[in-house]
């Protein structure tokens, strides 16, 4: 059984550097990583205030890292657990592709098609000037929609499958913003492990 494939699609797009691995891990690896983490992450769901209204953010999230350095984003600040040896596993399985080392995982649940993430970048300032973001998919697919913040028709969308892996880095994070959108289709869960440099 290969652990890896090699189907990867280079995408040449304005402002960005963007790889798609459809297989990163196969079927066998992937179902077995999405049972342990589903089980034995400790997920919680945070309040997140837009324009002067709060809500429970619409998806179960969790961090971990293998230092003590918080991660903030929509004015939700998240305190990190210890990497556990099946994320430590797959750190490091997802470094050699990248050639990059990361500190953080900030992994995200979405229990149904009403779970989402809005538009928005990861470019916050701890995670430095041109952050590497590597985004493991397990369970249900979901489109990743990404735009271009200035070229109107620079508008795409990747189907990001059961254990597929999306590397982004260069400047990308200053000129596109990406999204998981809400559907009311009747599909199942999907657990998203974006792995990133916290400075």
């Amino acid at each position: 059984m290969d652990l890896f494939s090699e189907e990867k699609r280079r995408f040449t797009l304005p402002n960005a550097k963007l790889i798609y691995i459809d297989n990163f891990y196969d079927t066998a690896i992937a179902d077995q990583y999405f049972d342990i983490l589903r089980k034995t992450v400790n997920w919680q769901q945070d309040d997140i205030t837009i324009f002067g209204k709060t809500y429970k953010q619409p998806r179960l999230t969790a961090l971990y890292a293998n230092n003590n350095k918080p991660y903030s984003y929509s004015n939700i600040t998240m305190q990190p657990t210890l990497f556990t040896t099946e994320l430590q596993q797959i750190k490091s399985d997802i470094e050699k592709e990248a050639h990059h080392k990361f500190t953080s995982v900030l992994l995200n649940r979405y229990r149904d098609g009403n779970d989402s993430n809005g538009w928005h970048a990861d470019n916050e300032k701890e995670l430095g000037t041109n952050p590497v973001i590597a985004s493991l998919s397990l369970g249900e697919s979901r489109p990743f929609h990404f735009k271009h913040r200035k070229i109107k028709e620079e508008r795409h969308k990747i189907n990001l499958s059961h254990g597929s892996l999306l590397i982004m880095r260069g400047d990308m994070q200053h000129h596109w913003l990406h999204q998981i959108a809400k559907t009311k289709k009747d599909i199942g869960e999907r657990i998203n492990l974006t792995f990133r440099t916290i400075i």
